[in-house]
């Protein structure tokens, strides 16, 4: 026997079972983003950004100003050699091929606008087929975990055997966050435009974080914009500032999460075929 040999092949297998089932995943502490260039190839101002597991951060910027680019750029975990000319770095290294091209990469979770599911499976089947291929332990208590999330994230309720081509928008959203938190190893989530989705954003936020990942969010929302540690600033395809949030903008995001609160209820009493009565003032505790 070739015993060098077998060393390596049992070295390369042991790799790949662990990137298959995403048990280093959990070792990212941080992400960092090195400035590039913008559209007219200027230099981006930041220097850099390193994000820390369990901090939220979010992209504004006009439509078209580049905000998708940026998370292209950390999906790909980018080297340079995209047209922004960033670098994304995983606990101070730069990321090898392997790691950015392997279909096995866990790396990354990315929650897009459109969801749209194409297996003919029931929510419970697509729970249980996610779960088996992760290998969990207790599978039957991880799916009624993510089933019951989803449900409270979601506007309206579904069930079980509820076919999962036949969810809503936000229904399917509200799923896959609950999947992604609960289940998925990926250390890093990309959100885009989460606001349209119809779900409880700020709930959708709290059980990212609570799995100590490192959320990215492009968002049109000051609410949304305002719950994150920092916001990164898009304008002309690059990243123009970063920016901390102020304890004046907190107080801020307490007005905005009332008057949410008070826009949240209407809409469900629309839902269901009530009549619509409003007392702003009482509504935000104002009297």
């Amino acid at each position: 026997m070739n015993i060098d040999k077998f060393s390596e092949n049992i070295e390369s297998y042991t790799k790949q079972m662990i990137e298959l089932l995403g048990l280093d995943e959990d070792t990212v502490e941080s992400m960092t983003i090195i400035a590039g260039v913008n559209k007219y190839g200027e230099k981006e101002s930041f220097g850099e950004l390193t994000i820390k597991k369990g901090e939220i951060i979010s992209i504004v910027g006009p439509t078209g100003s580049g905000k998708s680019r940026l998370l292209a750029d950390i999906e790909w975990g980018a080297q340079g050699d995209t047209p922004t000319e960033r670098k994304i770095l995983v606990n101070g290294k730069e990321l090898d091929k392997s790691s950015r091209f392997s279909s096995s990469n866990k790396l990354v979770a990315q929650l897009s606008q459109n969801m749209n599911f194409v297996m003919d499976l029931t929510v419970y089947e697509f729970l249980e087929l996610h779960a088996k291929s992760r290998m969990v332990e207790d599978e039957e208590k991880v799916i009624e975990k993510i089933f019951e999330k989803a449900n409270d994230l979601a506007g309206e309720k579904f069930k079980m055997e509820t076919p999962v081509t036949s969810l809503s928008g936000g229904q399917s959203r509200a799923l896959m966050i609950a999947d992604t938190a609960i289940l998925s190893k990926s250390p890093i989530v990309l959100i885009d435009e989460i606001e349209n989705a119809g779900i409880d954003r700020k709930k959708a936020l709290e059980l990212l974080t609570g799995e100590e990942k490192i959320v990215l969010m492009a968002t049109h929302d000051p609410l949304l914009a305002l719950m994150g540690n920092k916001r990164i600033i898009i304008k002309n395809g690059g990243i123009d500032k970063v920016m901390s949030i102020t304890d004046e903008e907190r107080e801020i995001l307490d007005n905005l999460e009332k008057l949410d609160g008070v826009i949240q209820k209407m809409r469900n009493r629309l839902r269901y075929g009530e009549k619509l009565e409003l007392d702003l003032e009482k509504e935000l505790n104002l009297v």
